[in-house]
């Protein structure tokens, strides 16, 4: 009987730091599917629909970073040590290559992911990213502050954020909030304000602008995938066109009537291009 994510049993594995990694997984397949995610969430705040819907096809892995949620351990404050912490996980689980699938800050570790040890993934994608030293990238816009960037969770503030204006985005992000919660047993714990504050300094530090820094990311040879939401106020559209375009092997996807959480709103459409993808 096949465990769909909502039901998958919480594990923890310990890395060669010493730090406690909390990870779930559900699927089967040779090379996993890794997810990284986006400033101050945790396990609970995948889509269930969209994880099951990889998972149909291959092994999905979620786990927490160091510092957030039930992982051990403190956030760092740059990109480049979260994604050496990521390293120490994938170690941890005897994972010898992946695909990685990153999600908004988690597509900048991925990005790190592989300039730092390249043979370790196969194939990338990177959901409402951004290279690092892109121009005016050095932190959020003042709503996006005020929406997802204060000590109290603002659950209206982060549905204006990741869904667009209409009715029907709106609406699919009040649906995609329902499936978060459908989990009520073994849930994760919430990420602390200090941990989302280390995750904005590694936020700001990766958007300095810094012309020789786009360099980096061509440094990238494997297939990636770079998608967005049309509307997304959190980091604009135009930097996935400008991230496609330094990669060697990109494939670019704007998805309509959508902003930052489009791959919860379009998750059955993003699952089957991301599994195209990575087939």
């Amino acid at each position: 009987m096949t465990v769909g994510y909502s039901e998958a049993a919480t594990k923890r594995v310990t890395g060669r730091s010493g730090i406690e990694y909390a990870y779930r997984e559900c699927g089967a397949g040779a090379v996993p599917l890794i997810l990284l995610q986006h400033f101050r969430g945790n396990l609970d705040n995948w889509d269930p629909a969209l994880v099951d819907a990889l998972a149909a096809e291959r092994r999905v892995v979620a786990f927490d970073n160091a510092g957030v949620g039930a992982s051990g351990g403190e956030v760092p404050h740059t990109v480049a040590e979260m994604a050496r912490d990521a390293l120490v996980f994938l170690d941890a689980i005897g994972c010898e290559q992946a695909d990685v699938l990153g999600f908004s800050i988690g597509s900048f570790v991925a990005q790190e992911i592989a300039l730092i040890r390249p043979d370790v993934v196969r194939r990338l994608v990177l959901a409402s990213s951004a290279p690092r030293g892109g121009p005016d990238m050095h932190g959020w816009a003042a709503e996006v502050i005020g929406a997802v960037g204060q000590p109290e969770p603002n659950p209206e503030g982060v549905l204006g954020v990741f869904y667009a204006e209409s009715d029907r985005s709106r609406q699919a992000g009040m649906q995609a909030f329902g499936r978060m919660a459908v989990r009520v047993s073994d849930r994760d714990e919430p990420t602390t304000w200090a941990s989302g504050l280390a995750q904005y300094d590694a936020v700001c530090e990766w958007g300095v602008p810094d012309h020789a820094l786009l360099e980096r990311v061509g440094a990238i040879k494997v297939p990636v995938f770079v998608a967005n939401g049309d509307s997304d106020p959190m980091i604009l559209p135009r930097y996935s066109y400008l991230l496609a375009g330094l990669l060697t092997q990109a494939r670019l996807k704007i998805y309509p009537d959508s902003a930052h959480g489009f791959l919860f709103q379009h998750h059955a459409e993003f699952a089957a291009d991301v599994n195209v993808f990575l087939t």
